[in-house]
């Protein structure tokens, strides 16, 4: 009976269908790339495995500058005006133009890597192919489906892509030669992807595209600003992690971290779906009424706290056996690595309550951006200092110092930030 008055409010019944919708997103955007982990791993050993996760980290900086944040600031300005069509044409359309731009200007710093520099020059090849993602990440508006809370509209699309390019990785991909070809069919899954959800942009909302005022377009790069930054400071304690590694170690080295890192980042991804479905919801509530939206952050907050722990605990007890399974005998070194980070799930779990449904939701993202600036330039001296010491175990005991370290600040913050807006009462 319960659920049934639950099913029977409106967003509680759109809160589940992108649940659902985002959750089977995320099984492709985590899960399949964990099933072609076990077969790369052993196709590309160590060393040419290494090698495609520090073009993906270097790729990523890139995909982050192209994001600018947009992913969270556009989300919440189209899930407050969403039944103003001119509005939302507004919001598309700044978005697009600010992101295709900054896109632009990263391919060219990327030429400058790619032409100048050796390590980047020796496979100019690989760096240009994978940063097919940013393009498909650029022609994909996810965020426009979360600020409408229609999810279900992209979810055959990037199932279906996804699906596909993963399918002809196993086809395709034989031998150590084809590792340009692993991030081809990447890169591709990705752009076919956003061209098939500009599409349905078009079909579906009706939205078109027309060339804001200089004003209207400074004043979208201002509200991605601080979240923009808040996400390039947390790429300093997860992206920049393997991109340091591979500067100091070698490839084979960067392929133990960034094995157990997939395994991590798959288990931490299970919470995805959750998070980003409620991010809107979240952002409506405490724009209407403020005690209301915390409310609710509480309420699911306790619930997605318990299923972290318990991923945690599975992930750190059965560390060795989920390893030998994925990643074979040739990445042993990767199960204590895997046991270090298997608790991060619970620690992001409780930073992103905080942080990204709290904070930003509270209008706080210029805080939040701030305090995460501090610990990722802190982050980046303290693996600078470990790893040349302790190897890849140092880089892994960062990473963890560091997530803690940023959960304390997010709870601090978030508590403070209620006290002086609707006090202890």
């Amino acid at each position: 009976m319960r659920i049934r008055r639950y099913l029977k409010h409106e967003d509680h019944r759109r809160l589940l269908t992108n649940i659902f919708s985002l959750g089977t997103i995320q099984i492709v955007n985590y899960v399949l790339p964990l099933l072609t982990v076990p077969y790369l791993v052993r196709i590309l050993e160590p060393d040419y495995f290494g090698l495609l996760a520090f073009a993906t980290a270097t790729i990523t900086y890139f995909a982050l500058i192209t994001d600018y944040g947009f992913n969270l600031s556009a989300t919440r300005q189209v899930s407050i005006h969403r039944d103003d069509f001119d509005k939302v044409n507004e919001i598309f359309s700044a978005t697009m133009i600010i992101k295709f731009f900054l896109m632009f200007f990263s391919f060219l710093i990327l030429c400058i890597l790619v032409f100048f520099i050796d390590k980047f020059k020796n496979h100019w090849d690989l760096y240009m192919i994978t940063f097919g993602m940013v393009v498909g990440q650029f022609l994909f508006p996810i965020w426009l489906f979360q600020g409408k809370e229609k999810m279900k509209y992209i979810t055959f699309i990037n199932v279906s892509t996804k699906v596909l390019f993963t399918l002809s990785i196993f086809a395709l991909v034989k031998e150590q030669d084809d590792y340009l070809l692993v991030q081809g069919l990447t890169s591709a899954g990705f752009i076919i992807s956003g061209i098939f959800s500009m599409i349905l942009v078009k079909l579906k909302f009706r939205v078109f595209f027309y060339l804001p005022s200089w004003d209207i377009l400074k004043k979208h790069f201002k509200d991605g600003w601080y979240i923009f930054t808040s996400t390039l400071a947390i790429s300093l304690f997860t992206t920049s992690t393997t991109f340091i590694l591979g500067l100091f170690t070698n490839n084979t080295l960067v392929g133990y971290y960034a094995a157990a890192e997939k395994i991590v980042q798959a288990v931490k991804g299970l919470n995805g779906p959750v998070s980003q479905s409620i991010y809107p919801l979240i952002s409506k509530k405490i724009h209407t009424n403020l005690r209301t939206g915390v409310s609710f952050i509480y309420k699911i907050g306790k619930v997605i706290v318990m299923f972290s722990f318990l991923i945690s605990m599975i992930l750190f007890i059965f560390a060795e056996p989920i390893s030998d399974l994925l990643l074979g005998d040739q990445y042993k070194p990767s199960i204590v690595l895997l046991r270090i980070m298997s608790f991060l799930p619970l620690i992001i779990s409780i930073s992103n309550l905080c942080a990204v449904q709290g904070l930003y939701n509270m209008g706080k993202a210029d805080l939040v951006s701030k305090y995460l600036s501090l610990i990722g330039i802190a982050h980046v001296l303290l693996i600078c200092l470990l790893i040349p010491f302790f190897g890849i175990i140092g880089a892994a005991i960062g990473v963890v110092i560091t997530e803690i370290l940023g959960t304390i600040f997010s709870i601090y913050y978030f508590k403070r930030e209620l006290r002086s807006t609707i006090g202890n009462g």
